[in-house]
């Protein structure tokens, strides 16, 4: 069976901070080297608040308790098929952060996570996100590592 083209990612907020992983651990790995959040595809049936959780526990060794839904990223590359993108935030967890076996995980301070190697797009909704946002829709389209499109609740934002 394919991979579902579902996923979800999710930034874990504490103390002007996110949980970010240093993706420097798989082959292969779209996003090596680059930070991202955590998260990963839908598994058989799963809703987006059940893989969330699941992805979250397997990544982190972390329990979300508090947690809420942020938008929808369309994410189209020249370079593998398009990716749904339910995009989370959490404030609230039980446990302690384990290893993760994809990347090192850290918290890095929100105002510096501009500076860290991102997806541009990424710079995007991170932003729409310290805006607080209400719910949006965030279609990014890549030729290779270059951002060509971004579209935002169906408005362009860049061409």
């Amino acid at each position: 069976m394919s991979k579902s083209n579902l996923t979800t990612l999710c930034y874990i907020e504490k103390e002007g901070k996110y949980l970010m992983m240093h993706r420097v651990k798989k082959e292969h790995d779209i996003n090596k080297d680059k930070w991202v959040g955590i998260g990963g595809h839908f598994e058989g049936d799963e809703s987006p608040e059940e893989c969330l959780l699941r992805e979250a526990r397997e990544e982190t060794g972390l329990k979300l308790t508090d947690y809420r839904q942020r938008g929808i990223i369309t994410f189209i590359s020249d370079k593998w098929q398009t990716e749904y993108m339910f995009l989370y935030t959490a404030t609230g967890y039980e446990g302690k952060i384990g290893d993760c076996n994809e990347g090192v995980l850290e918290w890095i301070d929100k105002d510096k996570v501009y500076d860290l190697p991102l997806w541009e797009g990424d710079k995007i909704f991170f932003r729409l996100m310290a805006a607080e946002r209400p719910h949006f829709s965030l279609k990014l389209r890549y030729v290779g590592e270059e951002l060509v499109e971004a579209v935002l609740d169906g408005k362009d934002i860049i061409n």
